[in-house]
């Protein structure tokens, strides 16, 4: 460290973040150790009885619990810490920014490698019901959202802490386009209802607003990807030499953004267009939400009230309607039906950080949280969820297929399941060492209008993985 030519003060900070890091995985190392013992010396009681109990059945026991629950804290603080570095130090490191492949968290046992720690339910939906079709492989570091277009031609967008956006064929997943205006992570990215317009959130404390124009390739054959695999075994290694690549080589860039919405003192962590795309909102870490006007780029309102950091907001599809949510642990329905009120409404359900709340079609809002549960509310009556989804892993960016109203959930240890609104589960995607996310799963998007491909993930392995979801089998199944 003597020749780093970085600051004093950013290099204590690094210093200090990776002493936490390091702190963190001691305690859970000498849980492991204790739960272990805890094991062995009941397993030599039960001796005499011809009995033995198996580590993986503990998963339902208050010692598997506690393991668990620091399992989901210490993946949230890498999530926040990866966030602000690659954002608020972007300037200082104008190359690759750090990220989980510098933690080098995917190789340890904690991130699945070891049953004591991490579990995950058994699938029993066939493949013939869920069958990933095509894989998105270009970025140089983890993708936090993704979205598909709204009007022809149908793309799909992702957003990546390389501080990047591109657009990919659905059919071919050759990158057609790429946004490079931001100076930081990509945290967020959604289309114009009517016009070729995306709206890209960023760690440089800005949201873009850039027009595209997209040719799209001839379609090619299909691959068969269907290989029988075993579920769950880790390859998390594969996507080291996948990431190396230098990603699309003949992509068409976009440097400069039409619009530049910047009146936030902290990152922007996600954005999204009010119905009629003629204003959007916006939410940062400096605890507010602002609406602008998109033709004079004007801020139009701030919305404060939350207690911490803003962790994503989504507008209504057919009314003047917002929801954000919060690491204080709520989410908040902002009214704009009316010009001359704008009501709020505080919903206090969750007991850590919303990761997001989303409108369906109906009148419904869901939520999803780093305490591993999903809430469905009603909007005429929400004092109370519903219905409660319990997980055994922290819930990220959410989605609700329109139509069938089937929700997807990204977890933190790479599962994606799909639980319908009354909270029964009905699938589970597969994982394989072939196959599915070798990484924390950061969102889902459906798109009904592709039949071949109607649903999208996207996580920490650069990479974004289109599904064919067979929904009347799935319903058929339930």
């Amino acid at each position: 460290m003597e020749d780093s030519k970085l600051p004093m003060a950013l290099r204590s900070n690094l210093l200090d973040l990776f002493g936490q890091i390091e702190r963190e995985f001691e305690n859970l190392y000498i849980e492991n150790l204790e739960l272990r013992r805890e094991i062995e010396s009941l397993n030599e009681r039960l001796a005499g009885e011809g009995q033995t109990v198996d580590g993986g059945d503990l998963s339902k026991g208050a010692l598997k619990t506690k393991a668990s629950h620091s399992t989901s804290q210490l993946s949230q603080k890498l999530k926040t810490t990866y966030k602000a570095s690659t954002s608020k130090r972007s300037n200082s490191f104008p190359g690759k920014v750090g990220g989980p492949r510098n933690f080098n968290v995917g190789n340890w046992e904690l991130w699945g490698g070891d049953s004591w720690i991490v579990s995950s339910f058994k699938a029993t939906t066939s493949r013939a019901v869920c069958q990933l079709v095509k894989e998105y492989v270009g970025h140089r570091d983890g993708i936090w959202d993704l979205a598909v277009t709204r009007v022809q031609p149908l793309v799909l967008g992702t957003a990546s802490a390389d501080h990047c956006s591109m657009l990919w064929s659905i059919e071919t997943g050759k990158c057609l386009l790429k946004y490079a205006g931001h100076a930081g992570s990509v945290n967020s990215i959604k289309f114009h209802p009517t016009e070729q317009m995306a709206l890209t959130a960023s760690g440089d404390q800005t949201a873009h607003i850039w027009r595209y124009m997209v040719q799209l390739p001839l379609p090619q054959p299909p691959a068969d990807i269907s290989a029988s695999l075993d579920d769950d075994v880790d390859f998390s290694d594969k996507d080291e030499a996948d990431g190396e690549a230098d990603g699309p080589s003949e992509c068409p860039t976009i440097r400069v953004a039409t619009t530049t919405l910047k009146s936030h003192q902290g990152v922007v962590i996600a954005a999204d267009w009010l119905v009629g795309g003629k204003q959007v909102v916006t939410a940062s870490w400096d605890r507010a939400a602002n609406l602008y006007d998109v033709e004079t780029s004007e801020l139009v309102h701030t919305l404060t009230g939350h207690d911490q950091e803003l962790t994503h907001c989504c507008t209504h599809p057919t009314q003047r309607l917002v929801v954000t949510s919060s690491r204080d642990t709520t989410f908040r329905l902002w009214d704009f039906r009316d010009p001359s009120i704008h009501s709020v409404n505080v919903f206090q359900g969750h007991t850590d950080t919303v990761t997001s709340a989303v409108f369906t079609v109906g009148d419904n809002v869901v939520s999803g949280s780093d305490d591993r549960t999903v809430k469905v509310w009603d909007l005429k009556n929400m004092r109370s969820p519903i219905a409660t989804i319990r997980t055994d892993s922290a819930v990220n960016r959410i989605s609700v297929s329109a139509n069938q109203r089937i929700i997807a959930l990204p977890h933190d240890n790479r599962q994606v399941r799909l639980f319908d609104m009354n909270g029964v589960r009905l699938a589970r995607l597969p994982r394989s060492n072939r196959q599915g996310h070798r990484r924390m799963v950061c969102c889902s998007a459906w798109n009904e209008e592709n039949q071949a491909c109607n649903l999208f993930t996207c996580g920490f392995d650069r990479q974004a993985i289109g599904w064919n979801i067979n929904i009347p089998a799935l319903l058929q199944e339930k």
